[in-house]
């Protein structure tokens, strides 16, 4: 099957397209033939050995992981309740980046046959983390929400999730005119570019001082501290990624929360199965906003497996809007 691996960490030009047996399923595993693989911010921190999560400590040559979509195409020993052919997704943190991939079956959720692949990408990860980011924070009706990288992958879906869900003036922070433009048109209420040092003075202005009710952070870095202050009494700032770079994060004092301020953390892993329920929740209400048009999920480029490369340097050229999507060649 086609493969592509990186046998270094390094820049793009490490991603090689190569030919590799087709795995098999372990028991309670499931291979499935891949359609689509949705690329983020993280992949690419993953290929230069910046990812900060520590469950991430893979050998080489890598495949690296990603949203697939796709069909089952065999069945590992113990597993009920799913089929071969049927569509599905699944995130996974090795073996996206390939023409089959072996999952763990509880990891694996129904796609819509009508739904097209690199939509589709949406289901597994994306989507859901927009989703349970706003979960975590408990939002409720009314609310503001100030929505950090809100033209990328993920920030796209929580600026529409959030206005799906009742929230109210929704604050959207990216790094370009387009970028912004990109938002407004999802329904972010306040536009905001982060490249500008005086981001935070605007964020203020578009809350009359009085702060906002949720901050959701997937940057990091000395923004963290920053999203904090910004926070109105009892208000919420959630983390879920690092694409400021590095492991380390700024220390954060106990007395910079103590205005009635809270700080957590959001990680899909854990999310998917301690809140089990929940979160089979939120990929019924995914599947029923994509389809319904309540949610779009925006691709700005869809590209043939073999050129990962090319998906690698659009997403971190930081210049794109939406998602970026590896396509293998097969349809559901």
């Amino acid at each position: 099957m086609r493969t592509v691996r990186i046998h270094a960490f390094g820049g793009p030009e490490v991603l090689r397209a190569e030919e590799t047996p087709v795995p098999s399923p372990g028991p309670g595993q499931v291979l499935i033939a891949v359609e689509a693989v949705g690329v983020g911010f993280a992949q690419t921190q993953m290929r230069r050995d910046a990812f900060p999560a520590p469950m991430w400590r893979p050998s080489f040559p890598i495949v690296l992981g990603g949203d697939v979509v796709g069909t089952v195409a065999a069945l590992g020993a113990g597993v009920t309740g799913l089929g071969e052919g049927d569509r599905v997704g699944a995130f996974t943190l090795h073996g996206a980046y390939a023409e089959y991939v072996a999952v763990d079956a509880d990891t694996v959720l129904p796609v819509p046959a009508g739904m097209d692949a690199a939509t589709a990408t949406a289901l597994p990860g994306s989507g859901p983390i927009a989703m349970g980011v706003l979960a975590t924070a408990a939002l409720r009706p009314g609310e503001s929400v100030l929505v950090h990288a809100a033209a990328g992958g993920i920030g796209h879906l929580a600026v529409q999730a959030a206005r799906a869900a009742g929230a109210g003036r929704i604050i959207a922070t990216a790094g370009s005119a387009a970028k912004l433009d990109f938002v407004r048109e999802l329904g972010a209420d306040v536009l905001v570019d982060y490249s500008r040092d005086d981001w935070p003075d605007r964020v203020r202005e578009a809350t009359g001082g009085q702060g906002v009710d949720i901050v959701l952070d997937s940057v990091g870095g000395e923004g963290l501290r920053t999203g904090i202050g910004l926070l109105a009494p009892f208000g919420r700032l959630v983390f879920y990624g690092s694409s400021a770079g590095g492991r380390a994060l700024p220390a954060v004092s106990p007395m910079e929360l103590i205005g009635m301020r809270s700080l957590t953390c959001f990680a899909l892993g854990q999310w998917r199965t301690s809140r089990r329920r929940t979160y089979l929740d939120h990929h019924d209400t995914l599947v029923r906003h994509l389809t319904d048009g309540t949610v779009r999920h925006a691709v700005h480029a869809a590209l043939p497996l073999e050129e990962a490369a090319k998906a690698h340097e659009t997403v971190e050229s930081r210049a794109h809007t939406g998602r970026v999507v590896l396509l293998t060649g097969r349809t559901g």
